[in-house]
């Protein structure tokens, strides 16, 4: 009887770190019966979970996104390989995962009442983020999405869109009361905002600096406050007379 529980639980424990077969589901209601069942497979560590993580991001910052591997990861974190396909799928997805916590920081947008010292806020504290070099994978990522639409997707769904639908209600509010005119789409705004920053970021034409993103801040509200809509409507009756 310990030999068929050895081999079966040998069997079982194989199939968890490969594809599940009828072999194994089969020799799985078996151990469960007798009472020893291994740990559920996808059940994470929190050790190893945070280990892994962790390996991904110092790695991606040391060698650089491209030369990133699972196998370097896995020696990083004390981990076999099947600990990590079991969790994630590819790189990409583990360092979208520490991206995510790491930059939680950023979904915090301030309802101070004051739009403008709330953006003031919000954009220097993405603009210490992404200037850091700590946030260098992030580059990398962005880059390899340009080629990879799976990637592409994953990074607007998990780290742009519920950063852009946070500022998005927060300009919707804005013009609800009074401080920025209402004849523009918050998403524009959300653009003109972010724009520079993720310009110089990627471009690299210049350094990411926070006093340059307030400065550029400063410009944009000459044209966001609401006496400018009654400006442009003006010079738009000059332009186009009768």
């Amino acid at each position: 009887m310990n030999s068929f529980l050895n081999e079966t639980e040998r069997l079982v424990l194989f199939d968890y770190a490969h594809d599940t077969s009828e072999l194994s589901r089969d020799a799985t209601s078996r151990l469960a019966k007798v009472g020893r069942m291994p740990a559920n497979p996808t059940r994470r560590s929190p050790t190893s979970h945070a280990a892994i993580l962790s390996a991904a991001w110092d790695l991606a910052c040391e060698v650089g996104y491209a030369r990133l591997t699972v196998e370097a990861i896995a020696k990083r974190a004390g981990v076999g390989k099947q600990t990590i396909y079991r969790w994630w799928r590819t790189k990409d997805e583990i360092l979208l995962e520490e991206l995510d916590s790491r930059t939680s920081a950023t979904l915090e947008f301030a309802h101070s009442g004051d739009i403008r010292a709330d953006l003031r806020r919000q954009l220097t504290e993405v603009t210490k983020v992404l200037g850091s070099d700590e946030y260098a994978p992030y580059r990398g990522l962005i880059a390899a999405a340009q080629s990879d639409p799976e990637l592409l997707r994953q990074i607007e769904q998990r780290i742009i869109e519920p950063r852009v639908d946070a500022l998005v209600e927060r300009v919707s509010q804005a013009q609800r009361d009074g401080q920025l005119r209402d004849d523009i789409a918050p998403r524009d705004v959300v653009e003109l905002l972010y724009g520079p920053i993720y310009y110089r970021l990627l471009v690299r034409t210049r350094p990411l600096r926070v006093a340059d993103t307030r400065h550029h801040l400063d410009l944009l509200f000459e044209g966001l406050s609401p006496g400018q809509a009654v400006k442009a409507a003006k010079a738009a009756d000059v332009a186009q007379p009768g």
